[in-house]
């Protein structure tokens, strides 16, 4: 009957119709709703009543056209608006928005869910989650590198992670005194004439036994099983003193090494001989058997040797030494410090000399440190040129190396340092300093910032930054197969695909726009318009019910 047909129809039609106004009432509910996709009902008619077929054309016919009736319509897909919302920034800057495709994916008691909304915060755990406690995931780090084999839930621990900067790079600025004398010696010192106890009385050799060495009175110097403590001078500076424990088989030329290591005497390579004794610098035993110290030119590497400065067990050994040679040379000396990589402060002296004089100007450098962990204090030597217009011509870099065992560090401390800003022209009074370095001691993690590609890093209260993880968005294949989980996140849905899990702006994953927000897509004019279009359908198929009743009532009149 063609009036039941018509009440299915237009019964079915409100019932559709509702469906669409329930979607469209839920896009303009969720307009404000930072992230949300809106939705759109998607109308198809359903399969018609064929009444007649028709009928092909004949030699004496046109041909008979079908004849069908509708029976209404159907929703052929709810469909949902991935496209881009606005953007708007925010005052928190752990408040992420994507710009493009993708979704964050937060973690929880039931897994993986995936949210456009970027709406994060620390909790009590410094984690980064979003405001129903899901977790942020992301790449995690291994000492401050990018671990992406796995994803892990994001840490930000301010206030209690520190981190240090191990120095690299060192640059180096003044003048040196081009004007002043030219180094040709440096200091020469000789002891009292030893002799081996064990040896009848002979010129001691470095193989001598140190409790067989006597001085020139007949007295033994050393003792087994006693401290042996050296701290000469060096520059006018008392050194770093260095002990040696006497044992009944300690010969002198342990003492010797013991002397030159606490000195920091420079030897090989292109240290030249010195002028005076013509031989390399270093602490030998004469052949008449004296303890001779022979020191880099230079006055500020000048040694002395005074009473007190060889004790034993505290008390003073009678040993004495002559100054036979003062070092000369126009010279200057600084300290800085450097860090190692655990932030320990590592104090370093650098000694500059005048080393020659011609169309050009040499300085010699030395390098030391007391903190070096090896017995020796010194690190290295080489020579800087200058021009005629004190402009460094040659040996614009260099680099030293030092020792740091034990000490919770990573040794060797190998740092490049950077002379081309030194100037020769100066006449006078000069020096070198440090302009620079790259080290820095322990800092606390204070702040962070995001980048595009989602790497957080962390800005530590010593200005170092090192980087605390990497933000992740999943891609899916079909994004309108996800099933909304509510609280703005999707679920994985069978006809979405596996999540695709990449770094923002690769694989065609969005952007990371930090310390803002995607705002609702929901059209709020159109959401409008489409109300009074489906409020229209749904009183035009209202009345067609009305209609049809009337028209029943009427065909039950005629059996009265």
């Amino acid at each position: 009957m063609g009036l039941t047909s018509a009440f299915n129809t237009s019964l079915n039609a409100l019932s559709i119709t509702e469906t669409a106004i329930d979607v469209v009432g839920n896009n303009i509910s969720n307009s404000s709703t930072d992230g949300f996709k809106s939705s759109k009902v998607e109308f198809t008619t359903q399969l018609s009543r064929t009444l007649s077929a028709g009928s092909a054309p004949t030699a004496t016919n046109g041909g008979v056209n079908p004849r069908q009736s509708g029976l209404g319509t159907t929703t052929a897909a709810i469909s949902r608006d991935f496209s881009q919302g606005s953007i708007a920034k925010s005052a928190n800057s752990s408040h992420l928005a994507i710009e493009g495709s993708g979704f964050f994916v937060v973690s929880g008691d039931d897994g993986q869910v995936y949210t456009r909304d970027g709406k994060f915060l620390l909790n009590s755990e410094n984690l980064l989650v979003n405001s129903q406690g899901l977790r942020v995931q992301g790449y995690g780090t291994d000492n401050f590198q990018l671990d992406t084999t796995a994803i892990t839930n994001l840490a930000i621990p301010l206030g209690t992670l520190n981190a240090a900067q191990q120095t690299r790079n060192v640059v180096i600025q003044g003048q040196v005194n081009s004007s002043g004398d030219v180094a040709t010696n440096g200091s020469l010192l000789q002891s009292d004439l030893l002799t081996d106890a064990g040896n009848g009385g002979a010129a001691i050799t470095g193989t001598t036994l140190l409790t067989d060495v006597r001085n020139p009175l007949g007295n033994q110097l050393f003792t087994a099983a006693q401290e042996l403590n050296f701290a000469p001078q060096k520059g006018g500076r008392s050194s770093d003193p260095q002990k040696l424990t006497i044992t009944a088989t300690t010969v002198v030329n342990e003492l010797l090494t013991l002397m030159d290591n606490t000195f920091g005497i420079h030897t090989g390579g292109t240290v030249p001989d010195d002028g005076l004794a013509a031989t390399q610098p270093g602490v030998t035993v004469t052949a008449a058997g004296r303890i001779q110290v022979l020191g880099n030119m230079g006055t500020d590497n000048r040694i002395t040797i005074d009473a007190g400065d060889v004790t034993l067990n505290g008390l003073d050994v009678p040993l004495d030494f002559t100054t036979v040679n003062g070092a000369n040379g126009e010279s200057s000396t600084s300290t800085f410090t450097v860090f190692d990589s655990v932030g320990q402060g590592v104090d370093v002296r650098i000694t500059s000399v005048l080393e020659s004089r011609t169309d050009t100007t040499t300085f010699r450098y030395f390098f030391e440190s007391i903190k070096d962990t090896d017995a020796d204090i010194t690190l290295t030597n080489g020579t800087m040129t200058f021009d005629n217009e004190g402009s460094v011509l040659t040996g614009g870099t260099g680099a030293f190396s030092i020792d740091r065992l034990n000490t919770g560090a990573a040794t060797p401390l190998q740092v490049d340092v950077d002379f081309s800003r030194v100037s020769g022209i100066q006449a006078g009074e000069g020096g070198l300093v440090m302009l620079s370095q790259d080290g820095s001691s322990p800092g606390t993690l204070v702040d962070f910032v995001v980048d595009q590609s989602g790497v957080i890093s962390g800005i530590f209260d010593n200005g170092i930054i090192r980087t605390m993880g990497q933000v992740v968005l999943a891609k899916f294949a079909n994004p309108h197969g996800l099933l909304e989980n509510g609280l703005g996140s999707f679920i994985q849905g069978v006809n979405s695909g596996e999540p695709s899990i990449n770094a923002p702006g690769a694989s065609g994953a969005g952007k990371i726009q930090p310390g803002a927000l995607e705002l609702s897509n929901a059209d709020i004019g159109r959401s409008l318009v489409d109300l009074i279009s489906l409020s229209t359908n749904y009183r035009g198929n209202a009345r067609v019910i009305s209609s049809v009743q009337e028209l029943v009532n009427e065909l039950l009149s005629l059996g009265r």
